[in-house]
């Protein structure tokens, strides 16, 4: 178990370190690959399954997509330096619990990514961002990330599909 728990411990950090080599159009592309498959997600819950907990301790589905869309929001905020549409507000708390409300704004935390990608050079990849007082990295580093976690959220997720009866989407690696 130690030695799996260290392999995917290597693997992160080799993908985030390919991720933030990779050019603009090519972090473009995948955050748009990245949108389709969790609309595909968000189509596939049933609407009566927006607010199943697997668990009384965990999120429910709306909270865990919602959550995937601010840190969305958070990420490519401080990289970009441009702001939410939502402000600072936390989307967990104010967005209903609902297919369509929910869909909206995960959709539209995409569209910000991407968006912010696109609107910087390829220097700015390499510029310095904080995230809090004592953590510096590249915004390139950041930006892979903002990818691993909205990929860790999504995947969060399929329990609540087959919870549901719902068999997830097929992997959309290309």
């Amino acid at each position: 178990m130690k030695k799996l728990s260290m392999l995917l411990v290597m693997l992160s950090f080799a993908c985030t370190a390919a991720f933030a080599q990779m050019s603009k159009d090519q972090i473009v592309s995948e955050w748009q690959r990245a949108k389709k498959y969790t609309k595909a997600y968000l189509d596939a819950m049933p609407a009566d399954g927006y607010t199943l907990k697997a668990t009384p301790q965990v999120k429910t589905f709306a909270e865990q997509m919602l959550h995937l869309a601010d840190a969305n929001f958070m990420f490519l905020g401080m990289i970009s330096g441009k702001e939410s549409p939502y402000g600072r507000t936390s989307l967990e708390k104010t967005i209903p619990q609902n297919k369509e409300a929910v869909t909206k704004a995960v959709m539209e935390s995409y569209d910000f990514a991407i968006s912010a990608i696109e609107g910087m050079t390829e220097d700015q990849f390499k510029q310095e961002v904080s995230m809090g007082k004592d953590m510096k990295m590249q915004k390139g580093q950041m930006l892979a990330k903002a990818f691993e976690h909205q990929t860790h959220h999504r995947g969060q997720t399929t329990i609540y599909l087959r919870l549901k009866g719902v068999t997830p989407p097929n992997e959309m690696l290309f």
